[in-house]
Parts: structure tokens; sequence; C-alpha cells
């Protein structure tokens, strides 16, 4: 049997998606240090790292498999991949411009016995699925680390694939 392949983009309009599916994007979190939260090179869209912030706070911390379960995990990786397409619809202009995500990698803080690391990764990955579509596929690496900054129990990862927009040449 062949492996599944992740290379059919969004059809239609990703904001009428996000709206039929009630999902009002939140304001995009600020960096935590001295880096951006956004690069473009050719028809990629690089994200920093985001976290579970609501409202400029961690909603949700701690460690899987010490005081988190995974449902609470899930909930952190989803609001975490809600930041990222805030992040990418600040830097893009139109949130239409998304096509694809490419690649998804989640850390997760855990204990050294937890090993429902893909669960708790599924929480963004169903997002970008009911967002782009399951056809579309994403790329994903989880894995297990000690600790996390400010204490969260995840961060999101990103990489979409953007629509290209033609600019005049000024010159």
């Amino acid at each position: 049997m062949l492996a599944r392949s992740g290379n059919k983009s969004v059809k239609g309009a990703l904001g009428s998606r996000l709206t039929e599916l009630r999902i009002m994007l939140p304001a995009p979190p600020t960096p935590l240090g001295t880096y951006v939260e956004s690069s473009e090179a050719g028809k990629l869209l690089f994200l920093s790292g985001t976290l579970p912030v609501v409202n400029g706070r961690l909603a949700i911390a701690g460690r899987l498999g010490a005081d988190l379960s995974v449902k609470a995990g899930q909930e952190a990786a989803r609001i975490a991949a809600l930041n990222a397409l805030a992040v990418a619809k600040e830097h893009l202009g139109d949130i239409g411009r998304l096509t694809k995500l490419v690649k998804l990698t989640v850390l997760i803080a855990t204990t050294d016995k937890f090993t429902e690391h893909a669960q708790v990764a599924d929480g963004a990955s169903d997002l970008f699925a009911a967002i782009f579509g399951r056809e579309a596929g994403h790329v994903r690496l989880v894995y297990g680390v000690y600790s996390l900054p400010i204490g969260a129990p995840v961060i999101v990862d990103t990489v979409f694939e953007i629509r290209r927009v033609n600019r005049p040449n000024l010159l």
C-alpha cells in the first residue's frame, strides 16, 4: 500500500471556511524575545512556535503525565494552532492566501513515562484538517521535552504554503 500524500491545497476561501466552522481567530500573540513571529520564503510561510496564550496569558499550564490530562493537552494544542493562524493572518493581511499546512511540529512538556504524544498533537492536527480539509494533509513531528517557555504544555511550530501576490515592480 502506498503512503498517503498531502499534496492538495485548500479549495475555496479560507475565511469562509473559518466562518462556516464558527472559528474566530484571536489577536496574534507577541514575541517573548528578540525574534519575529513570521518569515516568508518563496511560497512558504514559516512561523515561530506558538503557545496556548489567550489575551496575553497562558491559558493552560503544566506537564502532560503529571498535572495535565490528554484532553487538556489537546485543548492547549488547539489554542496554540489558532494562534498560529492569527500570526499568519497578520503577516499576510489576508488569511485566504494560505493554501495548506505543509508541516506541523508539536513540542509537548511531559514526564518521562508519558507516551500519548500523538493524541495530544491531534488537538492541533484536527483543527488544521477541519480548516484545510483532511485530503490536504500535513506532515508532522511530535516529541516530548522536559520544559517549555513560561510553563506552557505545548508549542506548535508551523510551515504553511501561501498563494503569492503579484506586486508591481516600482523600479
